[in-house]
């Protein structure tokens, strides 16, 4: 059962021993991708757009990447794993906005016997989304790592950050910085 937003999920490496036709597996999960999604220019770079009409609640995919223990130099596209370790996503899902009015979100799956959640992520819409709209998610970054936000919602927070911590970076630029 998919926990609150997180962040996204990476395919592990498969064994010498398995199968070829898992390959093919994982080529059929791209090219699932590709039927409904496609990454197209925004005013914030590349973003991720849906191809057709894809229904609320709809599990878009596992997010596939590579699972690091530190950061990188360049941490632009890192999402945190339950356990401390990073996630360097693959296209197409590393094209993901921020928005303050999101219209999907990262999960966990959680085992409900152990409530441990996994080492992986899932990309799931939150309601409907229109073909040729924008896939958009909620950062919700820390207060010490807040940028101001340029996603134009109506509920704009204004600054990229959780919106728990929104009076952090509210009061940290009120005392002047």
């Amino acid at each position: 059962m998919p926990t609150a937003p997180a962040s996204s999920a990476v395919e592990p490496t498969p064994p010498a021993d398995r199968p070829r036709r898992k390959s093919a597996a994982r080529r059929g999960r791209g090219d699932r991708l590709a039927s409904l999604l496609r990454v197209g220019e925004t005013a914030v770079g590349n973003g991720l757009f849906a191809r057709r009409r894809l229904k609320a609640d709809l599990v878009i995919s596992e997010i596939a990447g590579v699972v690091m223990d530190d950061y990188p130099d360049d941490p632009s596209y890192c999402m945190a794993l339950p356990s401390g370790r990073l996630l360097e996503p693959a296209a197409p899902l590393r094209f993901l906005n921020h928005s303050c009015d999101p219209n999907c979100e990262l999960f966990y799956w959680e085992d409900e016997e152990t409530n441990q959640q996994e080492d992986r992520l899932w990309l799931q819409t939150i309601r409907p989304i229109a073909a040729g709209e924008q896939l958009l998610i909620d950062y919700c970054w820390p207060a010490d790592a807040a940028i101001p936000c340029q996603c134009g919602a109506a509920t704009c927070r204004g600054w990229i950050v959780d919106p728990d911590e929104l009076h952090l970076v509210e009061d940290s630029n009120a005392g002047g910085g």
